[in-house]
């Protein structure tokens, strides 16, 4: 691949200072691109570029049908090219060919979501009771958006953003982890294909701590989309203090998944461990905290355990694998040390707990499902995300105590709650503090539903409609048709 992977002011070109850097496949450490590697000055160019296209009216002149019919284009123009990204998407993230489809095909939708949501009736009427005076809510782009993605679900989560960002008539720069950005580099070629008008859509590639700091501080940048780690979110909010940004955060989370005694043990088991273990746990809702009724515990620990252990690592295209490495080196040494530290706080290591030591797995970063029992809300293990194949088992025997375990988290993205009591069901739902949660299920979501957390798991949602309310400023339109003199002070002329 070309150097030539920044795309500012509607040009791709190289970095300012020549700056590049490798992507390494997580399978096997194959160089699988080389792209550029930003400077602070193309940062400040994207900035401009964007900031000049919004002020311009270029793109807010467009209406909000012109803009849905924009994004279905580039809904077209991904179904189109949706293998060819997904191996991108593969490569960079080391994930099973067929999860980057699922992945894509995602994607699809959630351009399609908002390009239907743009196109319906936008503002609104207030009855002010004055015959005479006509009262207009409406809705308006909110200005220059800097957009910034994660590792785990590169294009995805980027969709999430770039979409409804199009959709509201916003200018934005889009930054990918520096880890995962081929797949938003094909994105934003689609986007320029489809017509969209120079220096709306503009791309940064680079690691936060070199590009980050002028896409969350410039006084240019009006909004703030971040995707990611907690401590980089607290960043964010400290330095969007300076000039009182709009935020939209997802942190994260650490995510309760309570199973009663009179649930369907067998399906919950299924549940449990693909919410645990899919994409080796690099999902941020993933169902890492299993809390299980004390009379079903030593059934469920069996069965997850049994599963967990024969469960069939390996790269993209290996057709017997049903998960993959995790992202880097790094992360694979924070997993292990976290594990390390739930052993060393008392938890009970049953299956897993280190690198995989298959041959085939040599050159890769693969970490075996792992499975702690013994757990409780004092450990660092239960309390802290891993990000990676690690299940913790904490015990309960009332419904009171199913909340409280589930509810004693600084986190609140998503939870789940297996029962046959559906009264039940609901009320544990009702009183768990998490922004999703799902009755006898985990996991799944649809771009026409809200997404976000609860606490520190972030602030605002993506998706649905307040996932396009995000990125668009509300103004109240008062006219008087019938203006007359206040007469609230005496005129002595």
């Amino acid at each position: 691949m070309s150097t030539a992977t920044l795309f500012i002011d509607g040009a791709w070109r190289s970095a300012s200072d020549g700056g590049a850097h490798d992507i390494h496949s997580p399978h096997d450490q194959s160089v699988v691109a080389t792209v550029s590697q930003a400077s602070q000055d193309d940062v400040l160019d994207a900035i401009s570029a964007a900031r000049v296209s919004f002020d311009s009216g270029v793109f807010t002149s467009w209406s909000f049908k012109e803009r849905s019919a924009l994004v279905s284009k580039i809904a077209d123009l991904l179904e189109r090219d949706a293998d060819l990204i997904a191996r991108k998407e593969s490569d960079d993230t080391g994930k099973r060919f067929i999860e980057a489809q699922y992945d894509i095909a995602d994607v699809i939708s959630t351009f399609r979501h908002f390009a239907a949501l743009g196109a319906k009736e936008h503002g609104r009427s207030v009855d002010v009771g004055i015959a005479h005076v006509t009262s207009r809510i409406v809705h308006e782009p909110l200005g220059v958006a800097s957009l910034i993605g994660p590792w785990n679900y590169p294009l995805l989560q980027i969709a999430w953003k770039v979409a409804p960002a199009l959709v509201a008539g916003c200018s934005f720069i889009v930054k990918p982890s520096e880890l995962t950005p081929q797949s938003a580099i094909a994105l934003i070629k689609i986007i320029d294909e489809a017509g969209t008008p120079k220096g709306v859509a503009n791309l940064i590639l680079g690691p936060g701590s070199v590009v980050g700091a002028s896409l969350i501080s410039d006084p240019r940048v009006d909004l703030v989309s971040f995707t990611g780690g907690l401590a980089t979110g607290q960043t964010i909010m400290k330095a969007a203090a300076t000039n009182i940004k709009k935020l939209a955060l997802e942190l994260g989370g650490k995510n309760p998944h309570i199973i009663f005694a009179d649930a369907d043990i067998d399906t919950a088991i299924d549940n449990a461990v693909t919410a645990a273990f899919l994409h080796s746990g690099q999902v941020c809702s993933a169902g890492t905290r299993l809390i299980v009724e004390r009379s079903i515990h030593d059934r469920v620990v069996k069965e997850i355990v049994r599963r967990a252990g024969d469960i069939s690592l390996g790269g993209p295209d290996d057709e017997l694998a049903e998960t993959g490495p995790l992202i880097s080196k790094a992360h694979l040494m924070n997993v292990s040390t976290y594990v390390e530290r739930g052993i060393a706080e008392g938890a009970t290591l049953l299956v897993g707990g280190h690198r995989s030591d298959k041959p085939e797995h040599a050159n890769g970063w693969y970490y075996l499902p792992t499975v702690f029992d013994n757990c409780n809300t004092t450990m660092f293990c239960v309390q802290e995300e891993s990000f990676g194949p690690v299940m913790t088992i904490e015990i309960f025997d009332t419904e009171a105590q199913a909340i409280a375990i589930g509810n004693d988290t600084i986190f609140g993205l998503s939870g789940g709650v297996w029962s046959g009591d559906n009264e039940k069901a609901a009320r544990v739902a009702n009183a768990l503090r998490h922004g999703t949660i799902w009755i006898n299920d985990f996991g799944p979501y649809r771009p026409a539903a809200e997404w976000g957390g609860y606490k520190q798991s972030g602030i605002g949602r993506e998706l649905g409609e307040h996932g396009l309310g995000e990125y668009l400023e509300i103004k109240h339109i008062w006219t008087n048709n019938a203006p007359s003199r206040s007469g609230w002070f005496r005129d002595n002329k």
